[in-house]
């Protein structure tokens, strides 16, 4: 099963290399949407994703409409740890876009207004902390999605 992963706006280059690696070994599509924190050919993109960078199968948008625009009526879910219903209620689906905002502040209000139903959590188990990693969020999605 392919998955589509999509970053908005991602803000550090490490987490979209790591993201970048995780999505070939997964096979999944990697969608970036403008604007970056970073230049795409930052060192530190590279490193994380190492020597894998090149076999990535990956999809740049210069914005938000530009994306929504290009893939209208595709399967699509959003996440969100402000969202009430749990990654694992998720019914994937083959070639399903799994769409992830920014480190800072996560997706918009905006999209998150207009896909309510579609909005996922990752459920964290402790009060002190307010969310986690994007790579990892990624990596806890996309291999739940994986799962026989």
């Amino acid at each position: 099963m392919a998955y589509n992963i999509v970053l908005v706006e991602p803000e550090i280059p490490n987490n979209t290399g790591n993201i970048g690696r995780l999505s070939l070994a997964s096979g999944s599509n990697l969608h970036l949407v403008k604007p970056f924190g970073f230049e795409l050919n930052d060192k530190r993109v590279k490193r994380a994703g190492l020597d894998y960078w090149q076999h990535i199968s990956l999809h740049i948008y210069e914005n938000i409409d530009e994306f929504f625009l290009k893939h209208e009526g595709k399967k699509m879910v959003f996440f969100s740890s402000q969202a009430t219903s749990s990654h694992w209620s998720i019914d994937y689906q083959d070639d399903m876009f799994l769409i992830f905002g920014k480190e800072s502040t996560g997706l918009s209000a905006n999209i998150l207004e207009a896909h309510p139903d579609k909005t996922y959590k990752i459920p964290m188990f402790n009060n002190h902390i307010r969310s986690l990693n994007l790579a990892n969020a990624v990596s806890i999605v996309v291999y739940e999605g994986l799962r026989p």
